[in-house]
């Protein structure tokens, strides 16, 4: 479906397939989809994440508060991750221990985010920042290959945490847990252990995407990442990781949060009116998520049963004569 959508809008507006405008749009989803790779994780053990958008802006103001203080801007890209992690564990912990949705301990968790970024920051910007810092060089503006690093950051967190969750005993533990917490549970897996390092992966993501975004656009916004964490969960599912949980693609939360970026930036070339925006989102993600039923219905009525039971897969047929005594 992306290399369908970036060629047919290619097939219209020519000057969406340049090398710029592609690298462009992969950057701007770059933040969103980490929060996506890590919702993943999430949603594949039935829970979801509505904290990694307000963990995302507490993110950005905590270190942008830090590195106006005289931090280290390295030392500060690392409490922030540090923090986010231990948000994300903290959620896992109480939804575990005291038996609550996720859905709504991490729903008021990203209120209380949000609240304390606000606070922090005062309610305004926090500008007066070093410009010329390693770290705003390096992951703000640094390129390599004529590709921005944080599209480099995005690639190999991409291939980290697939490997993760489809080559570890943890990739696999949360999917045990996720198809059947019962039995998990009954079997002996740490289904405690293992939902908590989760939401704890989920949020690590976020901050990541915090420190990307700190370090390009070298301000702290309290504001920002309004809504990301929506846009998160419908590329997770866009690309194949279902509410139900049990299994889960990383890679396909990446294509999912592309997908999403190509229509924003196809819509500008069109010179579509930005309030459509949140419409042509919406509907990309209907067809995209009713596409996968309806692939598995042709599947299942090609599969037609062989008649004869020749090829049935339950047994080899006897070619004996029938009524003879082995």
């Amino acid at each position: 479906m992306l290399i369908l959508l970036v060629l047919g809008v290619g097939l219209f507006q020519p000057d969406f397939l340049r090398t710029g405008n592609l690298l462009t749009t992969a950057h701007n989803s770059v933040y969103v989809g980490l929060m996506a790779l890590g919702m993943v994780f999430a949603l594949a053990m039935r829970e979801v994440d509505l904290s990694v958008g307000g963990m995302y802006a507490m993110g950005v103001v905590v270190g942008a508060l830090l590195i106006r203080d005289g931090w280290n801007t390295w030392l500060a890209a690392l409490a922030v991750l540090a923090l986010s992690a231990l948000v994300g564990a903290l959620n896992g912990a109480v939804t575990t221990y005291l038996r609550l949705p996720s859905f709504i301990v991490t729903l008021a968790t990203a209120m209380l985010l949000r609240g304390v970024g606000l606070a922090l920051a005062e309610g305004r910007q926090i500008t007066d920042l070093p410009q010329g810092d390693a770290l705003f060089r390096v992951l703000g503006g640094g390129e390599l290959l004529g590709v921005p690093n944080a599209v480099w950051v995005f690639v190999l967190a991409v291939v980290v945490l697939s490997v993760l969750f489809t080559r570890t005993r943890f990739g696999a533990r949360v999917r045990a847990i996720g198809s059947n917490p019962e039995a998990a549970e009954f079997g002996g897996l740490p289904v405690t252990r293992t939902r908590i390092a989760a939401l704890a992966l989920s949020g690590l993501m976020a901050g990541l995407a915090a420190v990307l975004a700190l370090a390009f656009f070298i301000a702290g916004d309290p504001t920002i990442g309004q809504g990301y964490e929506l846009t998160a969960i419908a590329a997770a599912i866009i690309g194949g990781t279902p509410l139900k949980g049990g299994t889960g693609s990383v890679l396909g939360a990446a294509a999912g949060t592309l997908i999403l970026g190509a229509v924003t930036a196809a819509l500008v070339f069109f010179e579509v009116p930005i309030n459509w925006t949140t419409f042509a989102t919406g509907g990309v993600i209907l067809v995209a998520v009713g596409a996968a039923p309806l692939l598995r219905r042709v599947r299942a009525l090609r599969r037609v049963p062989d008649p004869s039971g020749v090829h049935d897969m339950s047994g080899v047929r006897d070619p004996r004569p029938p009524g003879r005594n082995p």
